[in-house]
Order: C-alpha cells, then structure tokens, then sequence
C-alpha cells in the first residue's frame, strides 16, 4: 500500500470534484429509491438508448457519467458487449473508449482478452493501463515476451505499475524471466517504479526475492516500509531475523510497517494489532506525527487485505467519526480493503449499525484510489455476491446497501 498512497497522492487533486459531487449524490441529490436500487437481472436497452449511454460515459456531468454506466452493466451482454467492444475501438472520445473497456470486463465475453491485446498496442495510456491490469487477473504466458519488452519502453506513468503487476502474476506462475527481471528492477531505477515493483513482488508472493527484499529492507529510505511489508506478504520466515533487527534499530516511523509484517507472518499478531492501534490513536490525538498516522493506517490495512478483520474494524472504528488528516489515510486503507479482499470487508461490515457511514468512508477512499479496473471488478463481484446471498440475509442486505449508495 504505500507505493499506492505514494501514487494517489499525485492523482488526488483530479478526483476533488468528484468527491464533492459524490457527496452530493450520497446526500440524496440524485437518488432513486431504494426498491428501484435492487438488482433485477439485465434490463433490456434499444439499440439507440445503448448508444447514447456510451457516449454519455465520457460526460463532464458526474451523475450523468454515473447514470449511464450503471444503465450499461445492466444492459443484457449479448447486446452490451458488442456495443462496448465498438466503442473501444471506434469512438473518437478517448475517454469514452476507456471507459467503454473498463466496463466490457464486467460481462463474461470470450472476446474482452483480445480486445485487451489490442489495447497493449494504444498510445492512449488509459488503455494500456486497462489492459495490463486485466492481464494480471487473467494471466495469459504468451504475453511475457511482449510484457518483458515493453519493460524497456514503458514509462507511462500509472502505466508501467500496471504492467509490472502483470509480470508479477505470470511470475507467480512460475515464469523465470518474469521473476527475474522484477527481482533486478527492485534495486535498481526510479524510487516511485522500484516501490511498485517490491510491492507487486509482495503481493504474488516471489519467495525468490526475499534476499533483494532484505537487502531493500535495511537500507534507509522511503523504500524501506515497502520491502518490510512485501516481506510480511510473502511469508517466509527467513525473513523474521531481518524484521527483528529492524524492530532494534529501525526508525520510530518504521515499526508499524515492521509490526504488521510480523503479524502478516502469524507472530503474535493481538499484540501488533494492538501496536498498530495504539499508533493510529496516538497519531490522531497529536498533531505533527502524519509519518505515523499513514504508516499504522497502512499497515491496518494490508492485515485488513490479509483477512484479519479485526484490522478493518479498528480502522472503521477510528474513520468513521474522523475528519482531515486522519481521515484521508483511513479512506484509502479501507478502500483497499475492498478491492484487495471483498469477502473480508464484508465480514467486517455486515453487523455494523453504522454501514451508512462507512459505505461513504469507502466511497472516498475510492475517490482517492482512481482505480477503475479495480473497482469495476469490486461492483461485478458485489453484484455475484448479492445474488448468490439469501432472499432476506444481512449480507443480501449489506450488498444491496453498497449498490445503492454507491450507484453502480
């Protein structure tokens, strides 16, 4: 994660409007009632109505743009895709073909990974980003040749993380050149792509760049926190003498990075969780220690990602009432809560009295996080997950409160 705050930070001020018009929705100012919210199974658009929906994504209006991408999920797929399909490859609004890809990953047509190869090729940056985070999900071998030289070429910058992420799984797959050249890269380049190559290394669990990742973690820097907790994901305990002598002699701005790869390894974890909210709180009660605010909000949310929701309810706990600048670290933790480990979040959510709030927490977070691909894949998977609950259960319940508030 804090390779990704690193990155939001750049992204923030393009989402402020946004976020004022979301608040605006969430208040109530463009809803519909919560019966017409329910989620009924595709509903049928003429030909025409499609089109203009499409065209509408790339709308300056926000809640027109969000009008209209939820009337295309809802289109059946037999329309909807082939229509978003024309849209990515022939619409002369860059944003609205975008746009238009992100949403074709929301229907199950064999089509989407071949309009994913072509759009390695675009030189819009959108599209590429959109096509090497597809491919990190649906790893495909005969891409690494062309992942690997576009290695050397690739300097979009939202770009290149994309692409590193989707070398990163087919490393996980066990493809040698993959692994090696990401282990190389994250000692050597720009601090900002070193950062999302040890977290990418991290989050697939490369149990052979441990020794680089060590090696990282002992140097001091604002690399160190990464490699701490991209150790923590991988698990290897080879790794803990490392951590442990980082937790003697380590930065005081160091340690809740440090205390959540501990407990990310299974060590004793009541008691780092407990750290990392004594942190958090004292962080929020003193003025002056952000260092430490978004380091214990981070690292609470990758043991959040990781499962252990007792993570996620300290950082609810804590988010909800709170205001700037606790509140900004909080939003983007508990965002990537729910896009890194949907089921989890749930859990945590589901028996709250206060979901409302947090539902717009979360909507923040995302607002913060501008990751489309991402967050299309949360809506599908939110949608399964309320079809596939009982008729009346809280989680039915709680997902039908996310569609709602979300307006997806």
């Amino acid at each position: 994660m804090p390779s990704r705050s690193r990155r939001n930070n750049l992204r923030r001020w393009r989402s402020a409007i946004a976020a004022a018009l979301l608040g605006a929705v969430l208040a109530g100012g463009v809803r519909a009632s919560a019966t017409s919210r329910q989620e009924r199974g595709p509903t049928p658009l003429s030909a025409e109505d499609l089109s203009t929906a499409i065209g509408r994504l790339g709308d300056l209006d926000y809640p027109t743009r969000m009008k209209a991408a939820r009337a295309v999920r809802r289109a059946p797929g037999a329309t909807a895709a082939p229509a978003l399909l024309q849209a990515f490859r022939e619409h002369a609004d860059g944003y609205v073909r975008f746009r238009a890809l992100v949403l074709l990953t929301g229907f199950a047509d064999p089509r989407t990974a071949d309009a994913m190869q072509e759009a390695l090729t675009s030189p819009n940056d959108r599209l590429r980003e959109v096509a090497y985070g597809y491919f990190e999900h649906a790893p495909n071998p005969t891409l690494a040749p062309k992942f690997l030289a576009s290695l050397d070429s690739e300097t979009g910058e939202f770009v290149r993380p994309s692409l590193v992420r989707a070398l990163a799984a087919l490393a996980a797959q066990g493809n040698a050149p993959a692994r090696d050249v990401l282990i190389r890269d994250a000692a050597r380049g720009v601090d900002y792509f070193r950062s999302t190559v040890i977290e990418a290394l991290g989050d697939f669990k490369i149990t052979a760049a441990v020794p680089r990742l060590i090696e990282v973690a002992r140097l001091e820097g604002p690399l160190q926190d990464d490699a701490v907790l991209a150790l923590g994901r991988i698990g290897d305990k080879t790794a803990m003498g490392a951590l442990a002598e980082l937790q003697r002699t380590g930065a005081e701005v160091l340690q809740p990075a440090i205390a959540t790869g501990f407990c990310l390894m299974g060590q004793n974890c009541t008691s780092h969780i407990g750290f990392l909210q004594k942190t958090l709180g004292f962080a929020e009660d003193v003025p002056g220690y952000q260092d430490l605010l978004r380091g214990a909000a981070s690292g609470l949310g990758a043991l959040g990602a990781a499962g252990q929701t007792e993570a996620t309810g300290i950082l609810l706990d804590v988010g909800v009432p709170s205001e700037d600048p606790v509140r900004a670290p909080v939003a983007l933790a508990v965002g990537m809560i729910a896009l890194r480990n949907l089921p989890a979040f749930l859990d945590a959510v589901e028996t709250r009295k206060d979901r409302d709030a947090v539902i717009s927490l979360l909507a923040e977070g995302f607002d913060m996080l501008e990751e489309d691909l991402e967050e299309e894949r949360f809506f599908a998977a939110v949608r399964r997950t309320y079809w596939a609950a009982a008729d009346g259960s809280p989680r039915r319940a709680l997902c039908e409160q996310l569609i709602t508030r979300l307006d997806f």
